[in-house]
């Protein structure tokens, strides 16, 4: 499937058996330990390329036990595991309603349709948590309840809260790029939020590249190695690490993604109070195409603690795909509540607020992937890039 071009490989059958029962957070760790190479092989070259992305489903999960969830994912990038992925979310919303097979999807039966709003919901446990999924559905041909491809799907986040706002980096000389240097500038000031895993947020023009990312006028391989630098030396910098820091659980404490922001872009749609465009570099650099929904949610909850964004107010992000296409693909964010993020103690520790996204995502074909004996080169995927600089 693809949200807004960003693809979502489902895996639903073939993946090594993992220990249970356990926690998700427990076979995310299994997964990246002892099945590493089965999620290189499925993301990575002749299989797929450096920006594949996918999900593959977990039927058991504690959450899934206990009835706070329907099914679990653990989602699979071009270096390893993420704890949050909103395009994804989007997507698999759709494919779960769809999907009678109870192999791939045992609690399908145990959905509960809304007839009045015409919508299923479906509580999916991420790695960060129970993220609530509401599809909008119709009756086929055959009078079967299938997702509405028509209409967007919506969730609601997960708490996200901001961890540091105009914080300022110095940058050191090793590490500066050339649109800074030709600025004369040493530093950039950039907030953190996080929203399932967590975002350094930057401006286009903070960075040095005062045409934004505006069509026709971004520079791409130049932002680029900007970002290349630029997250290389926050994952370093110990006075940086404090924003990157879960309160409580240290399974996300890591940076996950730069998102180069440009307020000034974006189509704003009917309903919408507002629009922006950002350009998201996330794992071993890869780019979404989408307009990456776990980090709209960090963005709502920023927005939302500088105090320029209120419950209720609906605004709209964009990538640079959604404007290539007039506007088609963006996500539309709502904060719906105020939510605290509490300690096991139940102390709150980060003021937050939950979000809703909106989005679409559409099916693209299905795959059989076979792995024969003998073919070194496929067994655990390759980049260009690791088999050319070793």
């Amino acid at each position: 499937m693809h949200t807004t071009g960003e693809p979502t490989r489902i895996v639903i059958a073939g993946f090594p058996a993992l220990s249970t029962p356990s926690t998700l957070l427990e076979q995310r760790a299994e997964a990246r330990s002892q099945h590493d190479h089965i999620r290189k092989r499925l993301m990575l070259e002749p299989r797929g390329h450096y920006d594949m992305y996918g999900a593959v489903l977990r039927q058991d999960t504690e959450l899934v036990r206990s009835g706070q969830a329907h099914i679990g994912v653990l989602f699979t990038h071009n270096q390893g595991y993420s704890t949050m992925c909103g395009h994804a979310t989007i997507a698999l919303g759709r494919f779960l309603v769809d999907t009678h097979d109870p192999a791939v999807f045992p609690k399908r039966e145990e959905l509960v349709s809304d007839p009045v709003r015409q919508t299923t919901r479906v509580d999916i446990h991420a790695p960060c948590g129970v993220v609530n999924v509401s599809v909008p559905t119709r009756q086929n041909e055959r009078g079967v309840l299938v997702a509405d491809s028509e209409r967007d799907v919506s969730f609601i986040s997960t708490p996200a809260f901001a961890s540091g706002i105009r914080v300022t980096v110095s940058i050191p000389e090793a590490r500066r790029w050339p649109e800074l240097v030709a600025q004369g500038r040493r530093s950039v000031t950039l907030d953190v939020s996080f929203g399932g895993t967590f975002y350094a947020l930057v401006s286009a023009r903070e960075l040095g590249f005062p045409t934004g990312l505006a069509r026709g006028r971004m520079d791409l391989d130049a932002l680029s190695r900007c970002v290349t630098l630029l997250k290389a030396h926050l994952v370093e910098d110990e006075g940086f690490r404090k924003y990157i820091t879960h309160p409580v659980t240290p399974d996300y404490s890591f940076l996950y993604s730069v998102m180069v922001v440009d307020e000034e872009v974006g189509v704003v749609p009917a309903g919408a109070d507002g629009a922006e465009t950002g350009l998201c570099f996330f794992a071993d650099h890869q780019i979404d195409r989408s307009p990456t929904g776990s980090c709209v949610v960090a963005r709502m909850a920023l927005a939302y603690a500088k105090g320029i964004r209120k419950i209720g107010e609906r605004w709209t992000y964009h990538s640079v795909v959604s404007n290539a296409f007039g506007g088609e693909g963006g996500f539309t964010a709502s904060i719906t509540e105020e939510a605290d993020v509490t300690d096991a103690q139940g102390r709150v520790v980060a003021k937050g607020v939950r979000v809703c996204v909106e989005g679409r995502a559409f099916y693209t074909g299905s795959s059989t992937f076979v792995a024969e004996t003998g073919d070194a080169t496929a067994d655990s995927g390759f980049t260009m890039q690791s088999v050319t600089q070793g």
